[in-house]
């Protein structure tokens, strides 16, 4: 099988998803950095017209959109699926699949953890702390609404792990390097639990930010 290669800039975490993915899955792959400030160039456009990260490369095959590429992982990848058989199972992990994309993102993370992660790290950027007073109603029921739909399971769509704690996870990490995340996840404990089990996985420790900045080429 050809080998998978990432397009992304160091640190996305929905990159992040998909190499998590591509290590669970056993799959031999290259990182291909995007430099920050160059999604809108020639070069780029070219693998994402609408100028977004990752963009995944197989062969001759290219994908973009996050949730469309760990399909395709999971897809083609064997053995061992990250989708759930049963019915129920799986459009919950759908359901909480769209949540990160729509709800913890949009209006969330792209704001508090860009205020306090993304923008300091690679912009030299101070904080807007009136934005991220302003995104923490959100956040607050956000936060509340993954924890009720966690409840007491190891993974969010029961025993397994699944692509939905794949792509949530990184997202949260970001989040818990903020401020912030005491007050979102201190009281949800199986949140946090369900975090340090993530943590914990080789997949999570082989695509932190700075092993990604090492493998990129």
């Amino acid at each position: 099988m050809a080998e998978f290669v990432v397009h992304t800039v160091p640190g996305s975490p929905f990159a992040r998803s998909v190499l998590m993915a591509l290590e669970e899955k056993g799959a031999s792959y290259t990182v291909s950095a995007v430099m920050p400030g160059t999604l809108q160039a020639p070069e780029h456009l070219v693998r994402h017209p609408f100028g977004r990260i990752p963009v995944l490369e197989h062969g001759d095959f290219s994908l973009y959109e996050t949730q469309a590429i760990l399909r395709y992982v999971d897809r083609v990848v064997a053995p061992g699926s990250l989708t759930p058989s049963d019915p129920r199972a799986a459009g919950r992990m759908d359901q909480i699949m769209n949540v990160n994309d729509w709800y913890l993102f949009q209006g969330v993370a792209n704001i508090i953890a860009f205020q306090r992660v993304v923008g300091p790290r690679l912009m030299g950027l101070q904080p807007d702390l009136q934005a991220i007073e302003t995104a923490m109603p959100r956040a607050r029921a956000v936060f509340a609404e993954l924890a009720r739909l966690l409840g007491d399971q190891t993974f969010f769509a029961g025993d397994a792990l699944t692509l939905a704690d794949l792509l949530l996870f990184p997202q949260l990490d970001f989040m818990q390097a903020a401020p912030e995340w005491a007050t979102l996840a201190g009281p949800h404990g199986a949140l946090d639990a369900w975090m340090d089990r993530m943590a914990a996985r080789p997949s999570a420790a082989a695509t932190t930010w700075e092993r990604v900045a090492a493998m990129a080429k």
